[in-house]
């Protein structure tokens, strides 16, 4: 058990997780170095670093090192704020019977609800080790519960074997068409005639406006468009009653060490940044996947345009991964909306572990529940489906 991710070689740590399958750049060394470094994940905001790494019995010839078979972030939480699994009502029903929650334990990147790999290991037996390991470490803590977010399948199937519940929860994902769209209005060509009129109007407001967009990838996005960005970024935050969650120095780490990793793009208006979004693209051919894959992470604007939020975070995006053979946009935690733009549900998974017994069962009777009603509800959206007659695999 290690208190900072600094305390990893990063080398070792990026190439366990360059073998999973659902790699994502959030959990990498350098993402996870800075939350912590910029003190975005600290204990002063409440998440305090227990990084767990497994060794192999013996040393690697080759390194003089016990191999690393498994590791993961993990955090202790005193509160449940950043994590878009929530359990709020856990919380209070622990408070109302006078149990503590709080400090529980969390396995997850910080403030990142993206689907991915969470237990790094490099065998099936590797990752139920670690997962029966972090039970028995939060026991012998004493800590209330664990709950490890956004997980893999094969998160899922350690966790199972480990005992902990599961709880499903619903994103919305785009995915470019084998062998492709083409352009944008091939893609457009493929939705319902309601969604392609809706679209269409949407993005003729944003143009009437005199708003254009451009947009920069990786060390051609320049310092003062980082400095741009956040200014929008914390403005939105603060517009809805909340301090932002990253740290300016968070951002100026990224651009340091994962500057590949970044996509901006900015509005302008006779010359004049105005809004901007901030997208999240992999590294294909890097992991054990080679899709590429760009994840919606980040907007804010300085002025307010009509449908200007959709042009920057949705229409933008999907028009730059169509150009760019990118194979799904993932639009981040909740959304219906989304369902107009094209991007159709997906299922999460996150898994969980209550020391309380008698707090477990209750629980796990919630969960059936909820499980149900969600089923239902993806049931209904599929419904709903944008598209002329249904996408293709």
């Amino acid at each position: 058990m290690l208190n900072s991710p600094l305390e990893i070689d990063r080398a070792e740590w990026n190439a366990l997780l360059a073998l999973q399958a659902d790699a994502t750049p959030f959990m990498r060394h350098e993402y996870l170095a800075a939350m912590h470094e910029s003190a975005s994940a600290s204990p002063k905001t409440g998440w305090t670093a227990r990084f767990v790494t497994l060794r192999a019995g013996g040393k690697n010839n080759q390194t003089g090192k016990r191999e690393l078979m498994g590791a993961c972030p993990l955090y202790l939480k005193d509160h449940s704020y950043g994590e878009y699994v929530f359990d709020h009502a856990w919380a209070n029903a622990y408070h109302q019977h006078g149990v503590p929650y709080y400090p529980k334990a969390l396995v997850a990147p910080p403030f990142t609800p993206v689907p991915g790999a969470r237990l790094l290991a490099r065998d099936d037996a590797s990752r139920v080790t670690l997962a029966a390991a972090l039970i028995a470490w939060c026991t012998d803590t004493g800590l209330s519960s664990l709950h490890l977010l956004f997980a893999s399948d094969a998160d899922v199937a350690a966790c199972s074997a480990a005992g902990m519940m599961l709880r499903h929860n619903v994103q919305f994902h785009w995915t470019n068409q084998r062998p492709g769209y083409g352009d944008f209005e091939l893609f457009l060509a493929s939705l319902s005639q309601e969604k392609r009129k809706k679209i269409r109007q949407e993005r003729r407001k944003v143009e009437q406006a005199g708003v254009t967009f451009r947009w920069s990838l990786g060390n051609d996005i320049h310092a003062r468009d980082w400095d741009f960005f956040y200014r929008c970024y914390e403005r939105t935050y603060y517009e809805h009653g909340n301090a932002p969650y990253l740290s300016r120095d968070f951002f100026h780490r990224m651009a340091r060490a994962m500057a590949q990793n970044w996509l901006l793009f900015v509005a302008e208006r006779e010359g004049k940044p105005i809004a901007t979004s901030l997208i999240a693209v992999n590294d294909p051919g890097t992991g054990a996947s080679d899709a590429k894959v760009a994840y919606g992470r980040y907007w804010g604007a300085l002025e307010r345009v009509d449908c200007l939020h959709f042009e920057a975070c949705y229409y933008q995006p999907l028009q730059w991964c169509i150009t760019h053979g990118y194979q799904r946009f993932e639009g981040g935690a909740q959304g219906e909306h989304k369902m107009a733009r094209a991007l159709l549900p997906v299922k999460t998974t996150s898994t969980h572990w209550l020391a309380h017994p008698g707090f477990a069962e209750a629980v796990q009777n919630f969960l059936q529940r909820e499980g149900t009603g969600m089923a239902n509800y993806m049931e209904e959206l599929q419904q709903r489906n944008p598209f002329r007659a249904g996408p293709t695999a």
